[in-house]
C-alpha cells in the first residue's frame, strides 16, 4: 500500500533521545521549537543501558588534572587534548546540573544528603565514578533528563517527541542541511524543514554479531551524515567491552567494568589469574588491553576450539554484591548464576564507537546546518580507546555545547526546502526475510573480519563480502519498496564499509585497533586521525 508523505517545519530536529540528544533539546527549547526523534520509546538508547556510572572529577583541580591524564593515557596517543580538557573541566558543572534536575546518584547510607559514593574502574587513577541504583546509572540519567524535557514540553510546548520514528536522510542545498526525512512506525514518511539538525543517534554496535548494544544501535545518524557528504573520523576504533556474559543462546549481557573496580579477577579455564602477563594494572588495565587478553586466553580462531574465560568475585568480602549490582545479579540469577558463588563465563563484545561524524569542539560537522554529539560524533576526545565511564559525561558536555553552537550559528529556514519526501512502500514477507538474512551475514562477517584482531587478508575478505551484501541491498532499494529494517540494513552496510576501509588504511596497532600484521604502534606515520569522505580515507594531525 502506498503511504502518503507530508511536509512539516520546525526550528530544530534532534535525532536521538539519549543523554546527548536530550541535554541538547533542553537547551534548544529556550530559543525555538524542538522535535526530538527517537526510534523506539523515549529513553530507549545506549544511555539507558549504561551500567557502571559516569566519570567526573568532583574533588578539585588535582582531580580534574588526573582525570585529564587518565583520559589521554587510555586513548593511546590519539586523544585530541583540547576536547579532553573541555570534557573534564566542564563535566563537574554538567553533573551538578543533572543532580539539580533530579538525578539520584548513590550516596552513603542511602541518605539523600549523604556523600556521593564513588567507585574506580579500569585505567582510572582514583575512584571518581558516580553510580545510581547500583548498576543502573544510565537508566537514572535517562529518567531524569526525560522528566525534565517532558516538564519543559508541558510548561512551554517547546519540545515535541516523535517516538518510533527514524531519520532516513538529510536534504542538502548549497552545502547546507535544510531538511530531514523521517519514517514512522506505520511506514509513513515526511520531510521536515529545519533551521538545524543535531544527530545524537548513538553508535552502531549492531554492525557486529556479538554486542552489548540494544537493537536500535544501527548507526543511522552516521550513515545519513556520510551519505549527505559529511566527513567521518576514526571509524577503525571500535571498542570491545572485555566482559560480556558468554552463555550459549543468551544475548551478550554487559557485565560492568565496576565489577573489576570492586575487585573481580579474570581467570582462564585452568583457573589461572592471567592479567599479570599482559599489563601492570592487571584487571584494571585499559579496555583494549583486557579485551585482547581475554581473546588470546579464551577465543580461538575457530569458535568450536574456544576455551572459557571467567569473571571471579568469590573472594570479594565486605560488600553485598546483590545490593551493589542488583540488575546484574537479577539477570545472572535467571541463568542459575551468582556473583558471590560462581565463576561467570565472559567474552568481549562490541560496545562503543570512538569514531563517528567529524565535529569541532562545539558539535559542528563539515556541513553547514548539521551538528552531532555523543557516540555518533567524533571530536577526538576518546582517541583510540575510550576511558571507562567517560561516555555519559561526553554526552552531557558536548550535547550542551552543540546546542549552544546551533543557537549561535542560526541562519534561519531555507526558502526552497519544502518539497515532499519520497513515499515509502512496505516490503513483502520474502523481501523482509532477505533483509534479515543480509543483516545477519553482515554482522557475522564483521565479527570475523574486523573484530578484535585484524590483518590485511581478513579485512579484504570483509570488504569483498560487504560488496556482495551491498549489491543485494541495492537491488532491494531499486525495487522502490522499503521499510525501517531496510533503512537499518543500509546504515549498517555504510558503517561497516567505513570501519573496514579505515582499518585497512591504518597499518599499525593502536588502542582498540589491533593488526596482527602490523602489531606495533607507529607514531611517525599514524599519530593522526583517519578522516573519510565519500569513501576515501586520509590521515590528519589535529
Amino acid at each position: 500500500m502506498v503511504q502518503s508523505s507530508q511536509v512539516d517545519r520546525t526550528d530544530f530536529v534532534v535525532v536521538g533521545a539519549g543523554v546527548a540528544g536530550l541535554r541538547a533539546a533542553i537547551e534548544l527549547a529556550s530559543q525555538g521549537e524542538v522535535l526530538v526523534v527517537t526510534k523506539e520509546s523515549l529513553g530507549e538508547s545506549n544511555t539507558h543501558y549504561a551500567q557502571g556510572g559516569i566519570a567526573v572529577a568532583t574533588e578539585g583541580r588535582e582531580d580534574v588534572a588526573l582525570h585529564l591524564e587518565d583520559t589521554v593515557g587510555a586513548g593511546d596517543g590519539l586523544v585530541f587534548r583540547p576536547a579532553a580538557e573541555l570534557l573534564v573541566q566542564e563535566g563537574p558543572g554538567r553533573v551538578a546540573e543533572l543532580i539539580d534536575w533530579g538525578a539520584a546518584f548513590d550516596r552513603e547510607n542511602h541518605n539523600p544528603q549523604g556523600e556521593l559514593l564513588r567507585t574506580r574502574e579500569a585505567a582510572h587513577s582514583r575512584p571518581r565514578i558516580l553510580h545510581a541504583n547500583g548498576d543502573a546509572t544510565g537508566a537514572e540519567i535517562s529518567r531524569s533528563l526525560v522528566a525534565h524535557a517532558r516538564e519543559i514540553a508541558r510548561s512551554h510546548c517547546r519540545i515535541r517527541f516523535a517516538e518510533w520514528t527514524m531519520a532516513t536522510g538529510l536534504v542538502v542545498e548549497g552545502g547546507r542541511v535544510v531538511a530531514v526525512d523521517l519514517l514512522d512506525a506505520q511506514n509513513v514518511s515526511r520531510r521536515v524543514g529545519v533551521r538545524a539538525v543535531l544527530l545524537a543517534s548513538g553508535g552502531a554496535g549492531q554492525v557486529y554479531s556479538d554486542t552489548t548494544n540494544p537493537a536500535v544501535a544501527t548507526g543511522d545518524g552516521i550513515a545519513i551524515a556520510a551519505q549527505a557528504g559529511a566527513e567521518l573520523a576514526d571509524m577503525e576504533f571500535y571498542q570491545f567491552h572485555p566482559t560480556a556474559l558468554s552463555l550459549p543462546g543468551v544475548p551478550r549481557f554487559l557485565l560492568s567494568e565496576a565489577l573489576r573496580g570492586e575487585g573481580a579477577y579474570l581467570r582462564n579455564d585452568c583457573g589461572e589469574r592471567f592479567m599479570e602477563r599482559y599489563h601492570a594494572q592487571l584487571e584494571l588495565a585499559p579496555r583494549d588491553v583486557v579485551a585482547r587478553a581475554i581473546a588470546r586466553e579464551g577465543m580461538g580462531a575457530n569458535p568450536a576450539d574456544s576455551r572459557l574465560v571467567y569473571l571471579d568475585m568469590r573472594h570479594v568480602t565486605g560488600i553485598d554484591l546483590t545490593v551493589r549490582f542488583p540488575g546484574i545479579s537479577r539477570f545472572l540469577a535467571t541463568h542459575g548464576l551468582s556473583l558471590q558463588t560462581d565463576l561467570i563465563p565472559v567474552r568481549p563484545a562490541a560496545h562503543y564507537m570512538m569514531g563517528g561524524i567529524r565535529t569541532d569542539l562545539d558539535g559542528r560537522t563539515t556541513l553547514q546546518g548539521l551538528y552531532a554529539a555523543g557516540e555518533a560524533a567524533c571530536t577526538g576526545v576518546h582517541g583510540a580507546n575510550r576511558l571507562a565511564s567517560n561516555s555519559l559525561l561526553e554526552g552531557l558536555v558536548f550535547g550542551a555545547r552543540a546546542a549552544g553552537a546551533i543557537l549561535a550559528d542560526d541562519s534561519g529556514f531555507s526558502q526552497t526546502a519544502a518539497t515532499a519526501a519520497a513515499t515509502v512502500l512496505g516490503l513483502g514477507d520474502e523481501e523482509t526475510s532477505l533483509v534479515e538474512a543480509l543483516i545477519g551475514r553482515l554482522q557475522r562477517s564483521m565479527w570475523a573480519h574486523a573484530g578484535l584482531l585484524r590483518e590485511e587478508t581478513t579485512l579484504r575478505q570483509g570488504i569483498a563480502e560487504l560488496t556482495e551484501i551491498a549489491l543485494a541491498l541495492r537491488q532491494l532499494n531499486e525495487n522502490g519498496r522499503g521499510s525501517r529494517r531496510l533503512f537499518e540494513a543500509n546504515a549498517l552496510a555504510s558503517v561497516a564499509g567505513s570501519i573496514l576501509r579505515a582499518a585497512l588504511a591504518r597499518t599499525e596497532s593502536r588502542g582498540a585497533h589491533f593488526r596482527n600484521d602490523f602489531s606495533r604502534r607507529d607514531d611517525v606515520h599514524f599519530q593522526k586521525h583517519s578522516v573519510e569522505r565519500n569513501g576515501e580515507v586520509r590521515f590528519e594531525a589535529w
